[in-house]
């Protein structure tokens, strides 16, 4: 498919959402290769103060954007393009890019305890931020800078995970801890990357989530961080997605 056989109207906007630790320059390489086949493109500014927040942010936005919507999350934000999904009624298909397809009641904490694969639980440190007007504080994570590359992004250069771990945006406890809603999987089509190497969400997990949710299943040799070493298969399977829920309108 090139740009000239995009049919405004038809084909979805494809919204991208980051996760925990990163932010929406995460999309790069996707969006560029993306913007070259004609796709009108948002890679959203994910806030990170928790699941509930986070979501209505997305929400937001989703229900600012004409025609239908592509919903695309990695990591963390697979939780908020769940739940998102369910209060935005333009968004056709979802797309997890090692990312949680969580179910009602869920909440990562508990998802990720049962990781084989993870081991980001100890790679985390805990900082506060104020969180009312009376001084009161909440906490919010960051990864270890000196566990970052291990943990997060083995398969890049280490002066790039260098400065990933630098300019890292720590994340709002309340993102693993409040518990996910009723899921926009049981009614949306959905695909998953697994990154076979993913040692952050854990393999396992985001293969077993995928499983449960019926998703299209492709797994790539790569890190957490899939879309940024491996941004042509990551950008090949939403642009499979994409033409799927462009023709379900035409």
């Amino acid at each position: 498919m090139n740009a000239t056989d995009l049919q405004a109207g038809v084909n979805p906007t494809i919204v991208l959402v980051h996760g925990a630790f990163a932010d929406a320059s995460s999309w790069n390489g996707v969006i560029e290769r993306l913007q070259q086949r004609g796709y009108t493109v948002i890679a959203v500014a994910n806030p990170l103060r928790g699941l509930a927040a986070d979501t209505a942010y997305t929400v937001s936005l989703l229900n600012q954007i004409d025609g239908p919507v592509l919903l695309v999350g990695h990591s963390y934000a697979g939780a908020i393009t769940t739940n998102a999904a369910n209060s935005a009624p333009n968004v056709v298909g979802l797309v997890y890019v090692a990312a949680f397809a969580t179910d009602d009641g869920e909440n990562l904490n508990d998802v990720e305890s049962g990781s084989k694969d993870s081991i980001l639980g100890t790679a985390l440190v805990q900082y506060h931020y104020p969180a009312g007007p009376d001084g009161e504080t909440s906490v919010e994570l960051a990864v270890n800078p000196a566990l970052f590359r291990e943990a997060f992004a083995a398969d890049l250069p280490e002066e790039t995970t260098a400065l990933m771990a630098a300019t890292q945006r720590p994340t709002a406890a309340a993102a693993f801890s409040e518990a996910s809603g009723p899921p926009a999987w049981k009614k949306l089509p959905s695909w998953t990357v697994v990154a076979t190497g993913d040692t952050a969400a854990g393999a396992d997990i985001i293969r077993s989530q995928a499983q449960r949710a019926g998703a299209s299943i492709t797994e790539v040799e790569g890190s957490h961080v899939i879309m940024i070493s491996q941004p042509q298969a990551v950008t090949d399977v939403i642009l499979t997605a994409a033409t799927a829920t462009a023709d379900t309108r035409r």
